[in-house]
């Protein structure tokens, strides 16, 4: 169920190019402006883009800087009902977004079932107040000390805001408030979590339709950039809740790190991050190559998989499961059915996770072919 309703800032504030609004001339506001202007013009020349704003002060400062350096802005601002007073917030960081000069102010109001089994979006124009989590649109949910949440609210309520977001931007990007920190931190998850390149990573600068411009900015300068410009950012009570893994990785395992370590950790994460993306890129394209030599109609070759370097077979058997509908594929996943290559005994079939329609899929080898089948 979808309901509309659209603020947009007074004719007479409509700003060509060189009305955009003056920030002060401090470390914080030239920086972020230095970094989003550097975005757009990598990915985004034409000016025009969305911010995905919760009222935090991260978004908040994307959004002041976007609105100094693109030529038009339009804010959405998630609002999933889960606290009380999430309308409140969202009503004021759409008016704040209009003050800052965006175009548009889309308030997005979701609906998420406590128990995590149903996230029904009912759109409001306006903008979204629950920033979007660090580790992206595809990552899992934030992790509490003892187990996940499967199908729990925060997962729901990560499902809503990705689906509003894609549903509002009118097929503009989406520019997501994460700062080096939440890179840092990212990193670190990834390291403890035995995820491999892929997760340690971390998060892309831009990712169809997210972009990230402050993966290069300490989070400390978009609160300064919020007490310079009189903005009072929103604190989400869940940034500091212990029983988050991420929090108490931002607050006690960070902090001494940085102590031990004397300093420079966040950027040394956020560095490594950079460098293994350059070279998964590399990896990824070469396993693109080695995927279309591979197919054998529905399937893949094992004689050439079986020649393949380790980490270009394992990319190949990935981008294949994926396109062939597998879902939540983890490492074991992976090896397992590598196996069916390199170290093959006649072993069944390997479950790779459930199909968008619910049933169970199988990977197997068959006459010389890996193949997918479902049970």
């Amino acid at each position: 169920m979808l309901a509309a309703r659209q603020r947009r800032a007074p004719a007479c504030d409509d700003r060509g190019v060189n009305d955009r609004p003056r920030l002060p001339e401090t470390r914080a506001a030239l920086e972020l402006r230095r970094a989003v202007r550097e975005w757009l013009g990598r990915y985004a020349p034409d000016g025009v883009v969305c911010v995905a704003l919760s009222g935090g002060a991260d978004s908040l400062a994307l959004t002041a800087a976007a609105c100094a350096e693109a030529d038009v802005v339009d804010a959405l601002i998630v609002d999933h009902g889960l606290q009380a007073g999430s309308g409140e917030v969202a009503d004021r960081a759409a008016a704040t977004a209009l003050r800052l000069g965006c175009r548009s102010a889309q308030v997005l109001r979701v609906r998420v079932e406590r128990n995590g089994s149903a996230a029904v979006a009912d759109r409001m124009n306006g903008q979204p107040t629950a920033e979007p989590d660090a580790d992206g649109p595809d990552a899992a949910p934030q992790t509490p000390l003892g187990g996940r949440f499967p199908g729990g609210p925060e997962a729901a309520a990560r499902r809503a805001r990705y689906d509003a977001l894609r549903a509002a931007r009118q097929g503009l990007p989406v520019l997501l408030g994460h700062t080096l920190d939440d890179q840092a931190e990212t990193v670190l998850l990834g390291l403890g979590r035995g995820s491999g390149a892929r997760s340690i990573r971390g998060m892309a600068e831009f990712s169809e339709p997210w972009g990230r411009p402050l993966l290069g900015v300490r989070r400390q300068l978009t609160r300064e950039l919020c007490a310079e410009l009189g903005l009072e950012a929103w604190e989400d009570p869940h940034n500091s809740a212990p029983e988050f893994t991420r929090v108490r990785l931002r607050g006690e395992a960070l902090p001494l790190l940085e102590e031990v370590l004397g300093g420079g950790v966040a950027e040394a994460l956020a560095r490594t991050a950079a460098q293994l993306r350059e070279d998964s890129a590399v990896l990824d394209a070469l396993a693109g190559e080695l995927l279309a030599v591979a197919r054998a109609g529905d399937g893949l070759g094992i004689e050439t998989l079986a020649t393949a370097q380790p980490a270009i077979r394992r990319r190949v058997i990935r981008a294949w499961l994926l396109e062939r509908g597998a879902k939540s594929l983890t490492d074991s996943n992976l090896r397992a059915v590598e196996a069916l290559v390199t170290r093959w005994r006649g072993q069944g079939g390997v479950a790779v996770g459930g199909s968008p329609s619910g049933t169970r899929l199988v990977a197997a080898r068959e006459h010389g072919r890996l193949i997918l089948g479902s049970e």
